[in-house]
């Protein structure tokens, strides 16, 4: 068995700001969400693996003291493109915005990332690090990744899967997954999930 504990990361001005922070802009942790995360308790991990970006390794750093820790590219948030650090305010008027919110959010971002290129990228770096932890020997890690990272993991592996926005979360809540080897390579599916408590 693999426990995985899947977290968001903390709040950041932008996210207070209800921006579209994605993998164009690295903004650091805000006072209040640092604050938020060290009033927490979390699950205990044996290895981290992170988003490169610099609010998520703030995060484990906050969460994880001293845990040795991997970064995976793969698990960036979505390129949001023109979207990119506006608020839905910012975009009203924009007949691109528009049609991406009409679409349900299946349009891809005007000069970013489809929602198909994300989840499949997401859910590549969710393998890489899942197959990392069972060669290492690993019981229980953490994953410090995005909203949408969460979500398109989720959406794909979860039983039953298929729901994007169900496995919504804010920021620094958690996910605690339950692994099974047989189930793992024969289905690709995860065994268990539950809402992370605090």
């Amino acid at each position: 068995m693999l426990k995985v504990i899947l977290i968001r990361h903390g709040k950041t001005y932008g996210n207070m700001l209800g921006r579209y922070i994605g993998s164009r802009t690295d903004e650091p942790l805000c006072r209040e969400g640092i604050r938020l995360l060290r009033e927490k308790k979390y699950p205990p991990a044996e290895y981290v693996y992170t988003s490169p970006m610099r609010r998520c390794l703030e995060t484990a750093g906050e969460i994880y003291p001293g845990v040795p820790c991997g970064r995976n590219h793969l698990l960036a948030e979505c390129d949001f493109g023109a979207f990119e650090n506006k608020n839905y305010k910012e975009l009203a008027g924009d007949a691109r915005y528009q049609a991406w919110i009409d679409s349900g959010g299946t349009l891809p971002f005007p000069q970013g990332e489809s929602q198909e290129a994300f989840r499949k990228r997401c859910e590549k770096g969710f393998e890489q690090c899942v197959e990392d932890a069972w060669a290492k020997g690993r019981r229980q890690t953490a994953m410090v990744v995005h909203g949408g990272t969460v979500m398109s993991i989720l959406c794909r592996f979860a039983v039953p899967s298929g729901e994007y926005f169900k496995w919504q979360i804010k920021n620094g809540e958690y996910y605690e997954l339950t692994l099974e080897r047989g189930l793992w390579d024969k289905k690709r599916q995860i065994r268990s999930v539950e809402r992370g408590q605090f």
